[in-house]
């Protein structure tokens, strides 16, 4: 493939030296024939590049020619980028002619001398070429021009997806059928029966394998089924730890020795019936076979072994029976895969004669593989000039998705995506790379690089041993964990050996600089520092590298400005800054970037301090935005009706998403109400009606809903959020392609809809027609969903339904309503997916119980909630003690109870007066998840719990008056997930905790204060958790030791000790009595820190020291508890929490007097626990909660950064 990689450089160059630019380049500095000579020399050679395509395949010199010539174009590439940039460095150059030319000619590269080097440069690369094009003759190459391409070829753009499903698998029906007659009826002397399925990458072996794996009779015919990837290195113990993986659901323990492995192994197989899938074997040496074959030989007679392989040399020596030979799909079967990717179900194109001969012409070449078919048959779209590089670029790689080139897509656009290849797919590419790519992972060096490299994905702790004066792609190899390069390291490495990369990646390296010299770096045109939290600016010298296309700093949260000459990245498409909360404005000039495409945050400057600071005036020219825009800090713009006018952001008609943000900190009371508040008005910031996301956060400006509202039929998400004075919010109804609504903390919110609920009694069908999602959150005084009640809304008989009242949701799955007192609203039948309710009314709840087939809509004709999977009803004062008797004994309405049978997840929360033993929900067969929290009238667990047979987590907090797990518990021998905490009156005597010995699926035990737990140690039912993998031990003041059967549970993981200080000490590494007891676990967690902060921490002098507190890459965070001195952290004004394992009890932390301004985290999954209890203006949002490996604690001027917990 060197021949297309060649064609295109010497395409692009011929198009360089066309430009009008560079001959204006050769006139300065004397060298313009010489340019016009180059052109001529790669025109030729270009011309007879098809041919030398053709050639290439049977004349290795024509290979080595192409390489040759390929590697003289880069460096002409080189250099001809060399002589734009410098024309544009003297362009930007500012003043009147004299004065740029003295500039130009005293400037730190002196322009004589520069064209002297350059001259010389361009005549060398002049002679190379043509001594390369001189070969051409020597080697018989003719010209040819490319081929017209097809209408075959230039495919049509739009299509939905791919036709072939992970599930589905086309013309391979004998072939499963002759492999189940081997699995299940074929009889042998040998227990474990090995099927080699043989033939070359591609033709669907795996897919084959899978299709019979997943087989409901297989299933049913063997107790276990396993599955393996063994791949070209046939390592004994990596295989072994694989079976036993693939039996347990986790990998054994990294410092088993073999013996030990192959014990586990026969334990877990023998004398049981198994399959076993060996996928992708490669080993031809038949005693490394026989080794692993001895130890798989123990299982009961029928089991099967499944071989896949492409050799058949490894089928002989694996079996003594004659392998299941792959062969390519019949031509109907072919036919019929192709023409459903290429025509996607066009029934015109497929009967097109044409089209059937161009379709079968390219068929023939498939020879019935079906991973080629697939990438053949999906591959070229027509262009569309309203497209974006990106967009188009993204359109391919979906196309090679559909087409099963890549596979396994995981994420999405906006968050980043991860995939994977098919093993040919991949050898396919690393071929057709060559040396001009190269991955070095953390088993690689960097001798390994060819001089030649020109793209190159790498581990950063390898970088300064990198020679790559070629490179032009440098990628941060994907790995894990923390590197120990130093920031100079790293960019004196890069600086001294890279100089012509033109992509550069340094995302999560933890990087506090950026090089002052990074300017050298003149070719860059893609730079990615995203993610580097300690960043906290860029040096002026970025403004330098005036090929920038892409610059990446989201979720540099440290940054706090951008360069102020930024308007000098003159190509600048991409500035994405998502994430960047500490960004006090825009730099002055932005608005010059009219190239711009994407800039998802525009910050105005709060108070004026920052004179080079952009107003919002400089969007006005920026309409080729694309993707998402968040314009921040509105509250603070002086002159409101000018500014927001003068955005004109109905003009940017490529945005998708818009937020308009009153103040990143818009729950706190910032400066109090301004006088001019009234002025700033939305109706000034109309978008663009192709808007599909819109998000105004915060407004505390005219509570006018905006005309241009009405207008914006295009939306997708709608996200209103207070505070803000909104008293009501037009109908959203109408909107045909709603999806999500969010209405939060609108306290002066009365109603969600101005319209007369009596006289809507039209198509049902066109009420919220795709909402899907809807929020409703802290509206304390909205009662009503409409203006005017409806008519029955007053009638206190909440079994009887009539009117408006039973206007319902059509296509609504998940709902969330949290303290909003609404008593009347449409009703949400369909719901499939979760409903959330607390502090509020359950009139909604029981008229939607109520509802009559006759009065639900043809979407929803199923009864009502049938299909919902998770219930969470939390504060509900209407529930204690009759509502969920009538709504789920449904004592007063026949057969209701049948129609939660497909709920999966049931949250009942602080409904202080309910008893449950009462409540029989023996239908309730698919429940997998009970939570029970805050339940005084809990005595014991109720005998219904005994009928939840898919139960598998079960979680009891909080519950007073619990006293006994007996006798229930004794059934729930298939719970996974166990977690009781808070419970002070529950006994766990030695005797009753005896039932645990037959939880073997246990995975995750949970204990946590439990004062009247008697026992002092473990029990030896300890032992018979064979499956655990979890085990938490926290505030069991009477545990003092563990027991010797600890040492049995050899598939736990995580063992964490809290608050235990006996315990604690016994656990103590190496040295506690204990240790050798739990040594083996992988992760121990003892007393970590967070359980509590005593006065001598060290948390509470940093929190006095600094104005600025970070607590980032925490692993567990549990309690922060300064309620008893409120004016602990009266000195802190900003308090950034992120990347949490668990938060918990946080109210306690912020009860006091606290930081008058708190910073804003990114979203993601922490506990929330009571946060709603902060004092009034103190503002904290949570997120991106992980476990990451620990690096060295970063202390800053004003700020800490990074904490660790205690953790072996």
């Amino acid at each position: 493939m060197a021949e297309a990689i060649a064609f295109d450089i010497a395409a692009g160059l011929i198009t360089k030296l066309s430009s009008l630019a560079l001959p204006q380049i050769g006139l300065w500095w004397n060298f313009k024939d010489d340019l016009d000579d180059l052109k001529s020399t790669v025109s030729a050679i270009k011309a007879v590049l098809l041919d030398a395509e053709e050639q290439s395949v049977t004349s290795n010199l024509v290979k080595d020619w192409l390489e040759k010539l390929k590697d003289a174009l880069y460096d002409a590439d080189d250099l001809l980028d060399d002589f734009s940039t410098e024309a544009l460095r003297k362009d930007l150059i500012s003043g009147n002619k004299l004065t740029k030319e003295v500039r130009v000619f005293f400037s730190s590269s002196n322009q004589f001398a520069y064209g002297l080097k350059m001259g010389s440069k361009i005549k060398a690369i002049k002679a190379r070429l043509t001594s390369v094009g001189c070969e051409t003759k020597m080697l018989n190459l003719i010209e040819r021009d490319r081929p017209v391409e097809t209408p075959f070829m230039a495919k049509r753009k739009q299509r939905a997806h791919s036709f072939v499903r992970k599930d589905e698998i086309i013309g391979r029906d004998n072939d499963k059928a002759l492999l189940l007659k081997l699995i299940l009826e074929f009889e042998t002397e040998e227990n474990a029966f090995v099927i080699p399925i043989v033939g070359f990458g591609g033709l669907g072996k795996t897919a084959l394998a899978q299709l019979v794996y997943n087989d409901e009779m297989v299933k049913d015919h063997f107790e276990l089924r396993l599955w393996v990837c063994v791949s070209d290195t046939f390592d004994l113990k990596l295989i072994v730890e694989n079976i036993i993986k693939s039996v347990t659901n986790h990998a054994p323990n990294q410092n088993l020795e073999m013996d030990q492995l192959q014990n586990q192994l026969r334990e877990k197989i023998d004398g049981k019936k198994y399959l076993l899938v060996l996928d992708d074997v490669w080993n031809e040496e038949r005693e490394q076979w026989f080794n692993l074959k001895k130890l798989l030989m123990g299982g009961a007679k029928g089991s099967r072994i499944i071989v896949t392989t492409r050799s058949r040399r490894v089928a002989n020596i694996t079996s003594k029976c004659e392998p299941h030979v792959m062969k390519g799909l019949s031509d109907d079967d072919a036919w019929f895969l192709f023409k459903e990717i290429v025509f996607e179900n066009r029934y015109a194109d497929s009967t097109n004669l044409a089209f059937v001969e161009i379709g079968k012409q390219i068929l023939a070449r498939c020879g019935g593989v079906p991973l080629v078919i697939r990438t053949i048959a999906g591959f070229v779209k027509k262009p569309n000039p309203n497209q974006s590089l990106e967009e188009i670029g993204f359109g391919y790689f979906k196309d090679l998705v559909e087409s099963s080139f890549f596979q396994e897509v995981e994420g999405d656009e906006y968050w980043g995506m991860t995939c994977k290849m098919h093993d040919l797919v991949h050898d396919l590419a690393e071929a057709v790379a060559g040396r001009e790519s190269c991955i070095l992972d953390s088993n690689s060096s960097t001798c390994e690089v060819d001089e030649n490299c020109r793209h190159i994905s790498i581990k950063p702790s390898l970088i300064p041993s990198l020679k790559g004066k070629k490179l032009r792609t440098l990628l941060r190899f994907p790995n894990k964990g923390y590197h120990n390069t130093t920031d100079d390291v790293i960019w004196d490495s890069i600086l001294s050996s890279c100089r012509c990369l033109r992509v550069l990646e340094l995302y999560r390296l933890d990087l506090d600089t950026v090089s002052h010299s990074i300017h050298k770096l003149k070719h860059l045109r893609y730079l990615d520092l995203s993610y580097n939290y300690n960043l906290k600016i860029l040096p002026k010298s970025v403004c330098k590298i005036q090929n920038l296309q892409v610059l990446k700093l989201d979720s540099c949260w440290g940054l706090e400005e951008l360069p102020k000459k930024i308007a000098n990245l003159v190509n600048l498409t991409h500035l994405v800054c998502a994430g960047c909360w500490r960004l006090t404005h825009m730099p002055s000039g932005i608005g010059k970037l009219t190239s711009l495409q994407r800039l998802p945050l525009f910050v105005v400057d709060r108070d004026g301090s920052h004179g080079a600071a952009a107003d919002l005036s400089e969007l006005s020219g920026l309409n080729n935005l694309r993707g998402e825009l968040r314009i921040t800090n509105l509250g603070f713009v002086k002159n409101a009706k000018k500014e927001f006018t003068g955005a004109s952001l109905k003009e940017k008609q490529h945005l998708q998403s818009l937020t308009l943000e009153w103040s990143p900190n818009f729950d706190d009371d910032g400066d109090g109400n301004n006088p001019n508040d009234e002025e700033k008005s939305l109706e000034d910031l109309q978008p663009h009606p192709t808007l599909k996301r819109l998000c105004v956060c915060g407004w505390r400006g005219d509570a006018k809903i905006p005309t241009w509202l009405s207008l914006l039929t295009n939306l997708v998400n709608i996200e209103i959020r207070g505070p803000s004075k909104f008293k009501h919010l037009p109908s959203f109804a109408q909107l045909a392609h709603l999806k999500l609504l969010i209405v939060s903390k609108l306290t002066e919110l009365e109603y969600m809809d101005d319209s007369d609920p009596n006289g809507i009694q039209g198509d049902s069908e066109s009420f919220f027609p795709s909402l899907t999602s809807l929020w409703l959150e802290q509206c304390l005084n909205l009662k009503s969903w409409w203006k005017k009640r409806p008519i029955d809304d007053h009638n206190n008989d909440d079994s009887i339904v009539i009117g408006t009242s039973t206007m319902a949701f059509p296509r609504l799955s998940s709902l969330w309503i949290e303290d909003c007192p609404l008593t009347s609203m449409p009703l949400y039948p369909s719901l499939n997916d979760r409903l959330i309710l607390v502090k509020t009314s359950s009139r909604p709840l029981k008229q939607t119980i109520q509802m009559s087939i006759t009065n639900m809509t043809a979407t929803t004709s199923s009864l009502p909630l049938s299909k919902l999977k998770s219930f969470h009803v939390e504060n509900i004062k209407e529930l204690e003690p009759d509502v969920l008797d009538e709504c789920l004994l449904n004592k007063p309405l026949s057969g209701w109870l049948q129609q939660l049978t497909s709920l999966k997840s049931l949250k009942i929360k602080d409904c202080m007066e309910l008893d449950l033993e009462g409540l029989h929900w023996e239908p309730l067969k698919n429940l997998s998840r009970l939570e029970i929290v805050n339940t005084p009238q809990l005595v014991s667990l109720p005998l219904w719990i005994q009928h939840l047979v898919q139960l598998k987590t079960l979680e009891i907090e909080n519950c007073s008056g619990l006293r006994s797990l007996f006798p229930v518990f004794r059934q729930l021998t298939y719970l996974e997930t166990l977690r009781i905490s808070n419970c002070n009156e529950l006994e766990l005597s030695s005797d009753g905790i005896q039932i645990f010995q037959h939880h073997t699926s246990l995975h995750v035990l949970h204990l946590e204060n439990i004062p009247n737990c008697r026992q002092l140690q473990l029990p030896e039912w300890l032992q018979h958790l064979t499956n655990l993998k979890c085990l938490r031990l926290i505030n069991l003041l009477n545990l003092t030791s563990l027991p010797d059967e600890m040492r049995c549970l050899t598939t736990l993981q995580e063992l964490h000790i809290n608050q235990n200080p006996q315990l604690e000490e016994r656990c103590g590494k190496d040295i506690g009595a204990d240790w050798h007891k739990i040594a083996h676990i992988p992760e121990i967690w003892v007393n970590e820190v967070g359980a509590s902060y005593p006065r001598n921490c060290f948390i509470y002098p940093l929190l006095q020291k600094y104005s600025h507190f970070y607590f980032q890459h925490v692993g567990i965070l549990l309690t922060c508890s300064v309620s008893s001195d409120t004016g602990a952290i009266a000195t802190v004004a900003h308090l950034s929490i992120s990347r949490i394992y668990k938060l918990k009890n946080s109210s306690e932390f912020l009860s006091g007097q606290g930081p008058a301004d708190v910073g804003c985290w990114t979203a993601g999954g922490v506990v929330r626990d009571k946060t709603r209890t902060w004092i009034a203006g103190f503002t904290c949002n949570i997120g991106d909660c992980s476990v990451l490996e620990p690096s060295a604690t970063r202390l800053g001027v004003g700020s800490i950064s990074c904490c660790y917990p205690y953790k072996y």
